[in-house]
């Protein structure tokens, strides 16, 4: 894969994942960073700021609420947001679709295909370009794909792909 199409899949974003990006930016400039300031003009009003660990912390918690609000305000405005509901090859693994595939050993995995800011194992939310999701791509259901891990090839059968409507 060259870097500029792993680049344009990295802007890939569901709706939903874009909602989150925005709640969280949301959350992080109307709510925590004034909660901060607040904190930081409180401890700077209280003398030497060198050994003061009200202000040292909120500063450096500034910093990172304004580098974390630049990091998603640039996703969101680079976004590529697309509606897996709108999807119309439903029969083939693309972005979006949840999965249920079977490894060697006939262990069952449902995972969601979702853009790379957005993917999270604890919602079983994988990221397009990953390796599993990679091999997984524009395959249909008993289809066999190999997935190359660390320890060699395994091979992989799509049991289930849906996509919401």
């Amino acid at each position: 894969m060259s870097d500029a199409s792993r680049i344009a899949l990295s802007q890939y974003l569901t709706p939903q994942g874009a909602a989150r990006m925005r709640e969280e930016l949301r959350e992080l400039m109307q709510v925590e960073r004034p909660r901060i300031v607040e904190i930081v003009s409180w401890a700077a009003g209280n003398g030497d700021r060198s050994e003061n660990g009200d202000y040292l912390y909120g500063k450096r918690r500034l910093r990172e609420i304004d580098r974390r609000a630049r990091f998603l305000s640039k996703r969101l405005e680079h976004a590529l947001i697309v509606d897996p509901a709108s999807q119309t090859t439903r029969d083939r693994v693309f972005f979006g679709a949840r999965v249920a595939y079977a490894d060697e050993d006939d262990v069952r995995h449902d995972v969601t295909i979702v853009g790379c800011d957005e993917a999270d194992l604890t919602r079983r939310e994988i990221s397009l370009v990953s390796p599993v999701a990679r091999a997984l791509m524009r395959g249909r259901v008993g289809d066999e794909v190999s997935l190359l891990t660390p320890n060699g090839t395994v091979t992989l059968e799509i049991l289930e792909i849906a996509y919401p409507h």
